[in-house]
């Protein structure tokens, strides 16, 4: 990643096993309806979650109504343990290549979930990655830490 990209790093320990976490980053639906930070709505127009596989999804900031389109390529895919993939924006203004690594490490009361963003385009504030990653992680443990019975 080139000097004038940028790296955010986030932790959380969540009361879910990895597997279901995993199966959050991998299933359209359940990745529409985390990974947007609060007051965008997101949509999956593809997602081959298979490493060398490609998604692409859009962002929608709702009250604004606009758009951003952006997708990539998955490296590692080890269910409950690992994901990683690349991502860049469709827009010429936000060039580069991001790198996504998720790490789910079991603990006693539920799972470990390490990330780290890397190759964040300098016209993006860190901190306002940081934030929407926040966010995305609170919609995440509202999707997975609830055991309902089948």
């Amino acid at each position: 990643m080139s000097d004038s990209t940028q790296t955010v790093r986030l932790h959380r320990v969540l009361r879910a096993p990895g597997e279901r976490i995993y199966r959050a980053f991998v299933e359209p639906g359940a990745y529409e309806r985390w990974l947007p930070p609060f007051g965008f709505v997101g949509k999956v127009h593809e997602m081959n979650a298979v490493v060398g596989g490609r998604y692409r999804m859009t962002f929608t900031n709702f009250g604004a109504n606009q758009s951003h389109s952006f997708g990539g390529t998955y490296l590692e895919l080890e269910p409950g343990r690992r994901i990683a993939y690349e991502a860049s924006f469709d827009a010429p203004e936000l060039p580069g290549t991001m790198k996504t690594t998720v790490v789910l490490t079991p603990v006693s009361c539920g799972t470990d979930v390490s990330i780290t963003q890397e190759g964040i385009p300098p016209m993006i504030p860190a901190e306002m990655c940081y934030l929407g990653w926040q966010e995305s992680l609170v919609s995440l443990a509202q999707l997975v830490e609830p055991n309902i019975p089948g």
